[in-house]
């Protein structure tokens, strides 16, 4: 039986909205009756999270629509290419980021980047937490898709993906336009184990792919109508995207 993540690691942010905290990450799922949307999936050693949060919602893996993946990071795909392959889950994104869920190419902080930063406070426990939950492993989607047309999907919620490049070039986040809440994954988090600061932020720039154009994306993300922000590190942000784009914008600029 899959692993069931701890009761106040599932929090219900909406009638049918669940974030869902794994190891330093998070992951969203959008229930729709007897079916769901899962934005993103962890690391790999969170798989049997995902599955057991899943389960505790009442949802099997057969139960989801589609895996929305914000970018094609280790901590962010764990789980995908298993709900792919076992379960014939579409694992679904932009079209920029196909080629690195495949793995022609890994656009992701180097150990050596990370040594060159294991003075700053918490990246070393931050480091060996990563590698114990599979962030080095190699985990490609093997068949990954581009969404199937511009707009609304037409999956549980209907997610808008909203391109936000700089985490990586095809980053996405997601934007549930009907309840107001936005999926941000990495293109704006509330924390980090690598951060003294906690709210809305941008990662630490070691991260980012460029970060000139994360910057450029908060932009994006504060013209967007939501007052529920759900990122891919922290907790749950109630406030104006709007806010707190313009939050983490000045909070980079220091």
């Amino acid at each position: 039986m899959p692993t069931s993540p701890r009761t106040d690691d599932i929090v219900q942010v909406e009638s049918n909205v669940f974030l869902v905290s794994g190891s330093n990450t998070n992951w969203v799922i959008i229930k729709d009756g007897a079916s769901c949307t899962l934005v993103d999936s962890g690391y790999p050693g969170d798989r049997d999270a995902v599955l057991g949060s899943l389960a505790t919602l009442g949802l099997g893996p057969r139960d989801v629509s589609a895996v929305l993946i914000t970018h094609a990071h280790n901590d962010h795909i764990g789980a995908a290419e298993h709900l792919r392959a076992a379960y014939e889950v579409p694992v679904l994104m932009h079209p920029e980021e196909v080629p690195h869920a495949r793995r022609d190419f890994l656009d992701q902080v180097s150990v050596g980047q990370v040594l060159g930063q294991a003075w700053r406070p918490g990246v070393l426990p931050w480091a060996v937490h990563a590698l114990r939950a599979g962030g080095t492993t190699h985990v490609p989607v093997c068949e990954p898709q581009a969404f199937p047309a511009a707009g609304a999907l037409d999956l549980p919620g209907a997610p808008v993906p909203v391109h936000t490049p700089g985490h990586t070039k095809g980053h996405c986040a997601y934007h549930l336009p009907k309840s107001g809440i936005l999926i941000t994954g990495d293109a704006l988090v509330t924390a980090h184990p690598t951060s003294r600061i906690s709210g809305p932020q941008l990662l630490p720039e070691m991260f980012h792919t460029d970060r000139a154009r994360a910057l450029d994306s908060l932009t994006t993300l504060e013209n967007l109508d939501a007052g529920l922000l759900l990122p891919g590190h922290g907790p749950a942000h109630r406030g104006p995207a709007k806010e707190a784009a313009a939050t983490a914008r000045e909070r980079a600029s220091r």
